[in-house]
């Protein structure tokens, strides 16, 4: 639970909020915030709470060492895995019924249990694969 509710961390949350299908880099919302006067240490200090609290979870896009942040907060998305084109950079969550098969069959052949909220599969969305 936050202590407090800033107007820079209410600000934040509203932003990851409606773009949670995105991974985003610190500088990229301190751009996209710029109008509500937060500075890069203060998303870099509110991202860092929101990620210890289970709202957002840090990303790196596979061959970058460039950090990304991604809201988790709602609970249909802890409870999805998710899929991230490695091209447009979308997240998406993964049809649920394919997910089921895929987390039970490793878990009965590999016995290996999956972390939902932690787990993101790397490709090529539809649309990018169109182009």
């Amino acid at each position: 639970m936050p202590k407090y509710m800033t107007k820079q961390r209410k600000a934040l949350l509203s932003f990851l909020s409606s773009h949670a299908d995105e991974k985003l880099s610190a500088k990229q919302l301190e751009e996209a915030l710029c109008g509500e006067g937060i500075s890069i240490s203060a998303v870099y200090r509110n991202l860092s709470e929101l990620e210890k609290e289970g709202k957002v979870r840090r990303v790196n896009n596979s061959g970058s060492r460039e950090v990304f942040y991604q809201y988790t907060e709602g609970l249909h998305c802890k409870e999805c895995l998710h899929l991230s084109c490695e091209k447009c950079g979308k997240t998406y969550h993964m049809n649920s019924e394919c997910a089921k098969m895929l987390i039970e069959n490793l878990a009965q052949s590999d016995e290996f249990a999956i972390d939902k909220a932690s787990t993101v599969l790397y490709g090529v969305c539809r649309e990018c694969q169109k182009q």
